[in-house]
């Protein structure tokens, strides 16, 4: 079979996960994907099969959109939900108007270094799973490019733990 899909990936499995479900349900040897998202990150992964996988190296080119959500005030050793609270502090102040005003600085082309907590690779490891053994590397900045960045939601929550779920994004 030769084909195209789009996976509603679940927070959980790792895109690698997905595709080897893909293999197996489809009895498929040629299977690839457009684009590792963390296991954490729940949305779309696009799935290429058969003589489709010649146009996973175009389809990594294109430009992708994200949804993040936020918990302000808490600080993990990992840098996302699944690590243990390092610090805590009362974000109570904190306005929409200020947050929006931080987002926008990321718009464009900045450099970004990848955090412990992402799917990168450094010496054929993902560098969640080195941060989930307590290590941390050295990570060169990648060039990447915000096109537009928006609060499309913004509320307080009573406790700042009760934001931290299991759910992600360059």
């Amino acid at each position: 079979m030769d084909g195209v899909l789009n996976v509603r990936k679940a927070s959980g499995p790792t895109s690698h996960d997905v595709v080897d479900e893909i293999r197996r349900i489809f009895a498929q040897r040629r299977v690839g994907h457009a684009g590792t998202l963390d296991p954490l990150a729940l949305g779309v992964l696009v799935v290429c099969l058969g003589k489709a996988t010649r146009v996973v190296e175009y389809l990594m080119g294109l430009t992708k959109e994200y949804c993040a959500r936020m918990a302000l005030g808490v600080s993990t050793d990992t840098q996302d939900s699944t690590g243990a609270i390092i610090a805590e502090r009362d974000a109570s102040g904190v306005t929409r108007e200020a947050v929006e005003e931080a987002a926008a600085a990321f718009a464009g082309e900045i450099d970004q270094v990848p955090p412990m907590a992402s799917a990168v690779k450094h010496e054929g490891k993902r560098l969640y799973t080195l941060a989930r053994q307590g290590k941390t590397v050295a990570r060169s900045p990648r060039k990447v490019t915000i096109y537009s960045i928006q609060v499309t939601s913004f509320g307080p929550e009573a406790n700042p733990k009760s934001q931290i779920t299991n759910h992600k994004s360059p």
